[in-house]
């Protein structure tokens, strides 16, 4: 099954252009106008992958204070648009991913005992139902739609949980099958052991819980099961999540799925 295609960047992790994945009714996402990644921080102008790709906005969806201590590097023309999903509760796990995997004392009390699934699953539950993260998915998809805006790329601090979310509204909106989502939630696992494959190391070799590193780097099917079920519960599916948390209005949901797709 078509998944994004791996950019070989060399200072941004974790890159990939949605461009190709199918979307129902012989069509696919077009090529080369919306990109995920892990964060920008480490972004240097010389890394010619990035450069190519003409990347007019950045949508950072990260917390405030993991913006204020790492904050993106914008490629040449981009502008930075911020939508902060956690803002409302930033203290969850996936905001604290670097601070977790340096202190192994802290992960135990925190994740340990096996409370590191579900805690992270709880945590896709909160991408859905906190009125917070509903304003900063919305400001995600208008920021989309907009055609001046793309190429664009979004990312959070390791480009699985809050950008995974993103991608699975994005490509479910566009007229992605659920199977096709899911599919592309677990692509990022190789890209995401790979670049926080030291750090895991690290928390490993200082007697950090094998357990809470897997669970902590993995995107797994139950954390998007979880968001699905969720939207599911409280909205009926996909339509009502849209215009009644979101308030994502149908006719730009119709025009958005008509701009992104072509004919395979």
């Amino acid at each position: 099954m078509q998944t994004a295609r791996a950019v070989p960047a060399s200072t941004v992790v974790n890159l990939r252009d949605l461009g190709g994945i199918a979307l129902g009714c012989h069509r696919h996402l077009r090529q080369g106008i919306l990109l995920r990644s892990g964060p920008l921080s480490d972004f240097q102008e010389h890394d010619m992958a990035v450069a190519a790709l003409g990347i007019r906005t950045v949508v950072d969806l990260r917390s405030a204070e993991e913006r204020r201590r790492e904050p993106d590097r914008l490629p040449a023309g981009a502008r930075l648009f911020v939508a902060d999903v956690l803002g409302d509760n930033p203290g969850v796990a996936p905001a604290r991913f670097k601070a977790l995997l340096s202190d192994p004392a802290g992960a135990a009390g925190l994740l340990g005992g096996g409370r590191a699934e579900e805690l992270f699953a709880q945590t896709y539950r909160k991408m859905v139902l906190s009125p917070g993260a509903a304003a900063a998915y919305r400001a995600f998809l208008d920021t989309v739609a907009d055609p001046r805006a793309r190429p664009l790329l979004f990312h959070c601090a390791t480009g699985k949980d809050r950008t995974g979310w993103a991608a699975a509204l994005l490509l479910m909106t566009a007229g992605a099958s659920r199977e096709v989502v899911r599919a592309e939630f677990l692509a990022v696992n190789r890209a995401v052991r790979a670049a926080f494959g030291p750090a895991v190391r690290r928390f490993l070799d200082e007697g950090g819980d094998p357990d809470i590193a897997s669970a902590v780097i993995e995107a797994r099917p139950r954390y998007l099961e979880a968001a699905l079920d969720a939207m599911d519960e409280r909205w009926g599916g996909l339509d009502g999540y849209l215009t009644k948390a979101l308030r994502f209005p149908p006719a730009l949901a119709e025009r958005l799925r008509e701009d992104l797709s072509v004919p395979v």
